[in-house]
């Protein structure tokens, strides 16, 4: 294989690790936070809710714009690691 190739295999490996790290933590806060773990999140509040119910409602959407802004910035200093960057 040559250099070029393993290069983009690298990229690619890592570019993947990075997209399941990021949908995990987002099924965590969205499915977990707002299902699963909802009754003992409900002994708190943010708001004047049930943090329970914020998850469900808000929560996983701001989480899930913060996660797009993290994948941003992770993949720029990849591009750059492998010499990809503009």
């Amino acid at each position: 294989m040559s250099d070029k190739q393993q290069k983009a295999t690298a990229y690619w490996k890592e570019n993947v690790r990075y997209l399941f790290m990021l949908l995990i933590i987002w099924f965590v806060v969205s499915y977990g936070a707002g299902i699963l773990f909802k009754d003992a999140l409900d002994t708190f509040q943010i708001g004047g809710f049930k943090l329970g119910f914020w998850f469900a409602q808000q929560g996983s959407i701001y989480v899930f714009v913060v996660l797009i802004f993290v994948y941003v910035r992770l993949m720029n200093k990849l591009d750059k690691k492998y010499g990809y960057n503009e």
